[in-house]
């Protein structure tokens, strides 16, 4: 399934005659159970959002390999989704993100995701950002693209070259790192839609435009992407960032008044809530494995 998932995820992305793929991000199974539940057409585990729900701690370089491939496995059994995984710089040198790409990808990802800065990285809006040498970032993109069973399985490269050493380095970098066998380039922080248009007409392939609340780049309409030249749209936190600000809601008024007798509308109800983690599937299934019937 992993391969298939690939290739529709890659035709998808090289398609330039409809608006970019919108890329919904998820900190965990049940949201990503949400995004397909709501017709996303792939999810995007973000490493800030798994660090930020899992650890309750900033995007500063926290997770592990065998973490984040927990929540990778969890995923692929919750979805049918192709899942675009976040790697951060890969888990070491070019030898351990050979060793990444290998366990990511048994675990269920559909590509992987891997950035040029210095480990221990941090969130890429955020400041005081390094960068490793662009020669090495080739070095790992070559070594995951060796390491991987099938071209079905992309290589997604950032460069956070932008704010360090400016935005014509960057794209730089984003060509070398195409040449190196990258299948999707992703360019962070872009300060205007005149960099956003900058990036496009000077590195070809498919690119990413990371869509940050609050963040360093303007948030833009698909269709404008579109113009720009972008084939996905990435949202990697606002199902995380708008299940929070209701988790508040709920939980202001439990404590405030002491009961939710007031608050049905707020939170799902209980037949949505085992709907949406599958209970009549699995109840099936508990029946026909243990010889019942339902009467």
């Amino acid at each position: 399934m992993t391969s298939s998932l690939g290739a529709r995820l890659r035709e998808r992305v090289a398609t330039r005659d409809q608006a970019p793929l919108l890329l919904a991000g998820a900190p965990n199974a049940l949201t990503a159970r949400v995004a397909e539940e709501t017709g996303f057409e792939a999810v995007y585990l973000s490493g800030a959002g798994i660090t930020n729900t899992y650890l309750g701690a900033p995007d500063v370089g926290l997770l592990s390999l065998p973490e984040l491939a927990g929540h990778v496995e969890a995923t692929r059994d919750a979805v049918t989704l192709p899942l675009v995984v976040d790697a951060d710089t890969g888990f070491g040198n070019a030898l351990g993100v050979q060793r990444t790409v290998r366990t990511l990808e048994r675990a269920g990802a559909t590509a992987i995701q891997l950035e040029d800065q210095v480990s221990p990285k941090r969130c890429g809006h955020f400041t005081g950002k390094e960068v490793i040498e662009a020669s090495e970032m080739v070095g790992k993109i070559q070594a995951a693209v060796d390491a991987r069973a099938t071209e079905d399985f992309l290589i997604v490269a950032r460069t956070d070259a932008r704010a360090v050493v400016g935005l014509t380095a960057a794209c730089e970098r984003a060509n070398l790192y195409r040449e190196a066998g990258a299948d999707i380039l992703f360019v962070e922080a872009p300060g205007s839609p005149e960099e956003l248009a900058e990036i496009t007409r000077t590195v070809p392939g498919p690119h990413i435009a990371n869509m940050v609340e609050g963040g360093l780049t303007p948030i833009l309409p698909l269709e404008e992407l579109r113009t720009l030249g972008f084939s996905v749209a990435l949202y990697a936190n606002t199902a995380m960032r708008g299940a929070v600000a209701g988790m508040r809601i709920a939980l202001r008024h439990l404590k405030e008044h002491g009961d939710t007798t007031e608050i049905g509308d707020k939170i799902i109800s209980w037949a949505d809530r085992q709907n949406l983690v599958r209970k009549p599937l699995f109840d099936a299934l508990d029946e026909k494995y243990a010889g019942r019937t339902t009467e």
